[in-house]
């Protein structure tokens, strides 16, 4: 095989886009012009403008060959980015994003994503976790991942929290995960990281803060118990709400019972908002989110 034809034969490469910009006549018009006369192929676009806000979202697989690469197509790109005042981004497929995940002592989420990563469940690469206990630090390293004790007291936050940072940025991540973290970051290191933290609560948000979540409803009686994955914001469990599940209990279930099935919704909705995030299917839209999923 020569080398002309060598070339002919490798794969295209994959790429998606998002964007975000004031809704108005001609983006998608100007966006697939755009990837046509750069000799890209569309693979998959999903749309949605947002009457409430006059804002509009996109998002567009699509493979290209070369001499195509994701340098040209950001600096190709700016110009349309410019005249429709948008909020974009342009990312390789086969690029997994780098997670960081965090937990305290209850390690349900961290073994669900740390195996659906391995099995390639997730696109993600995990980089790093960071616990403020040691409880997990066997399984981590089963998985030949970087296990961070970073001990928080109230002593001691900024000083942990600018560790965390530390590795956010010598490892490249892009995603910090709080699998069950149980503690609150704080205002500055909520902004420094917006858009950029996932959490878990254990109920439709707002209901059942506070200790032992599974037996306040167990008391109230509550026929569905339900998980909330949120991007973290300064307002504590306010964030903008990216996925929920539910399950449907009946009156004979125990508050261990309910603690259990709690365990396997938040682990559910969980996996799926870490990967939305990593496939860039989530935009924000002022508290809210538009999901592509």
């Amino acid at each position: 095989m020569n080398e002309q034809s060598s070339r002919a034969a490798a794969p295209a490469e994959q790429y998606v886009l998002t964007l975000s910009c004031p809704d108005k006549q001609g983006i998608v018009h100007a966006v697939s012009s755009y990837l046509f006369m750069t000799g890209c192929n569309i693979e998959d676009s999903q749309q949605f403008g947002d009457h409430d806000t006059g804002l509009f979202f996109m998002r567009v697989h699509f493979s290209a060959e070369s001499p195509v690469t994701v340098d040209k197509l950001r600096a190709s790109f700016a110009a349309i980015g410019d005249s429709f005042q948008m909020e974009w981004q342009i990312h390789r497929v086969e690029e997994k994003m780098r997670v960081v995940l965090m937990v305290s002592r209850f390690g349900h989420c961290l073994n669900d994503l740390l195996f659906r990563a391995s099995i390639g469940a997730l696109p993600v690469e995990i980089a790093a976790v960071v616990s403020n206990h040691t409880d997990f630090a066997e399984l981590v390293g089963s998985y030949d991942i970087p296990f961070h004790h970073i001990p928080v007291t109230k002593d001691n936050k900024s000083e942990a929290e600018a560790r965390l940072l530390e590795i956010v940025r010598e490892r490249g991540v892009e995603l910090v995960v709080l699998a069950r973290y149980m503690q609150v970051l704080s205002d500055d290191l909520c902004k420094q990281l917006s858009g950029r933290i996932i959490n878990i609560h254990h109920s439709f948000l707002p209901s059942f803060k506070g200790a032992k979540p599974y037996h306040q409803a167990h008391a109230r009686g509550v026929k569905l118990i339900g998980a909330t994955a949120h991007y973290v914001t300064a307002d504590l469990d306010e964030g903008p709400i990216i996925e929920q599940e539910v399950e449907r209990v009946g009156h004979g279930v125990t508050p261990d019972q309910l603690v259990a099935i709690g365990r396997d919704v938040e682990c559910q909705a969980l996996a799926r908002a870490v990967k939305w995030h990593a496939e860039r299917r989530i935009l924000l839209n002022g508290r809210r989110t538009v999901v592509f999923a």
